[in-house]
């Protein structure tokens, strides 16, 4: 029962969506409110904050693409994995904090630690899938 659950197409195609739900939903808020996403980029000190909110849409939506479509599924979650990474000594410097706002970012950027650890299974798993079907 387990197994056919786990092997099912449809839980597959789930899980990736699920898993990339923070890439895209950030990626298709910063595409709606692109002015928003511009001030969010500004006051994070990243600039020129037009760009860098151009590619994190880009980065966060195609990559997320890949990994739902199961299309380079390695790709897509290899720059999801390094923007993840990237944003915790740009975003989540929690060793430049104190008290509280140290906590929250700490917590985020292990969080962000699972997420690249998830995402390198989902890239391992595309594979072995797209390998078991040739």
């Amino acid at each position: 029962m387990i197994q056919s659950i786990l092997n099912n197409q449809a839980v597959l195609v789930a899980a990736r969506v699920l898993l990339t739900f923070p890439f895209w939903g950030s990626g298709l808020a910063k595409l709606i409110n692109f002015q928003g996403g511009v001030a969010e980029m500004a006051m994070f000190g990243l600039n020129p904050p037009v760009a860098f909110n151009i590619a994190t849409i880009i980065t966060q939506l195609v990559g997320s693409a890949l990994i739902i479509t199961n299309r380079a599924a390695w790709l897509g979650a290899g720059a999801l994995g390094i923007f993840t990474a990237l944003t915790i000594p740009l975003v989540h410097r929690f060793w430049a904090l104190e008290g509280e706002r140290a906590i929250v970012a700490f917590h985020t950027a292990t969080e962000h630690v699972g997420m690249i650890g998830a995402l390198i299974l989902a890239a391992i798993l595309a594979e072995r899938t797209r390998s078991a079907f040739r």
